[in-house]
């Protein structure tokens, strides 16, 4: 059985915001007033927050009336291992927490560490490991916006192990420190 992602209301609304591909295929966004669901990947023009619906399973959006973009076509899948890979990027959005390592991971989905990791990067043009320092950093910026959590409170509660490794990938990846970033969001604000 395939296991949800754990995201809230927020965050995947931040995802369809960000046109994130890492998160096509574990929710689809449906919008009330056209009927039509889309990947969060899907760059056609955005709805309006208050008639989005999130749905984890395309079949339950399919029952629930709603018909396929036809611009990202939700519908297609474009991988014989794309259930293999959505499962592992499940687990890793999931335990993200975690000090998780690749033996971790294989366990989790049934695969050798050496052919997840093949797999994995032929499928998404990335490692797990990098894969999840992404999901951390995007659970950190959440959390910058959304909390008044320390940066040092939310490098340790989104999985980082050392302080230095998660500014260097918070900036690798926002272009910023995690305070440049909380200050710029306050900017936006006022």
């Amino acid at each position: 059985m395939v296991e949800k992602i754990n995201l809230s209301f927020e965050e995947m609304w931040e995802r369809i915001m960000a046109c994130d591909s890492k998160y096509d295929g574990l929710f689809f966004t449906a919008v009330k007033t056209t009927k039509i669901y889309c990947r969060p990947s899907c760059r056609s023009r955005k709805p309006k927050k208050v008639n989005v619906e999130f749905y984890h399973d395309i079949k339950a959006v399919e029952e629930a009336g709603y018909r396929p973009c036809k611009r990202c076509q939700p519908e297609i899948e474009l991988s014989p291992h794309l259930e293999i890979v959505r499962n592992i990027i499940t687990f890793l959005v999931n335990n993200y927490k975690q000090d998780l390592k690749l033996k971790d991971i294989a366990e989790s989905v049934g695969l050798s560490p050496f052919y997840l990791e093949r797999l994995f990067k032929q499928e998404t043009s990335e490692t797990p490991r990098t894969y999840l320092e992404k999901i951390r950093i995007d659970k950190a910026g959440h959390l910058l916006k959304s909390t008044t959590l320390t940066n040092l409170e939310i490098c340790y509660e989104v999985g980082f192990q050392s302080p230095s490794n998660f500014y260097k990938a918070f900036r690798n990846l926002k272009n910023c420190s995690p305070s440049e970033y909380r200050k710029g969001l306050q900017n936006e604000l006022d």
